[in-house]
């Protein structure tokens, strides 16, 4: 078994090694010097980990839109490359107006006005083949 003194960090050590002061009040400072350095660490640790966590919301309702928008949005782009524009056009439409939606919920301007327009312009097209 290790003492605690053999689990210190030699920089901490070497710190406190020729202080005039207890060996229970050398060890405390070390121990102290150390506590703040994990503690640093842990920080240092944390940041990496919420720089690596998704930011967008889950489990909630526009969570969900917002992976049925995504699926329609590339499925109505194959529809259409496959020729059936028409179908294909009808699911972008639906995935525009989803995107819409969730940016809405997320107060996110770009989503909207993004989805908005290319929603519109799929809308208008739409609407030349029917009238």
């Amino acid at each position: 078994m290790s003492t605690v003194e053999e689990e210190l960090s030699t920089e901490v050590q070497k710190q406190y090694k020729d202080s005039a002061m207890t060996k229970a009040g050398r060890l405390a400072m070390e121990l102290n010097a150390e506590r703040k350095r994990l503690k640093q660490e842990m920080e240092d640790m944390q940041m990496q980990i919420e720089d690596l966590s998704p930011a967008t919301p889950t489990g909630t309702i526009d969570s969900y839109v917002k992976w049925i928008a995504t699926v329609l949005s590339v499925f109505g782009v194959f529809l259409i490359s496959a020729g059936f524009n028409i179908q294909g056009q009808a699911c972008y439409a639906s995935a525009a107006a989803c995107w819409v939606y969730v940016g809405s919920c997320w107060n996110d301007k770009a989503i909207m006005i993004g989805s908005a327009i290319t929603g519109t312009a799929v809308c208008m097209n739409l609407a030349k083949i029917f009238v």
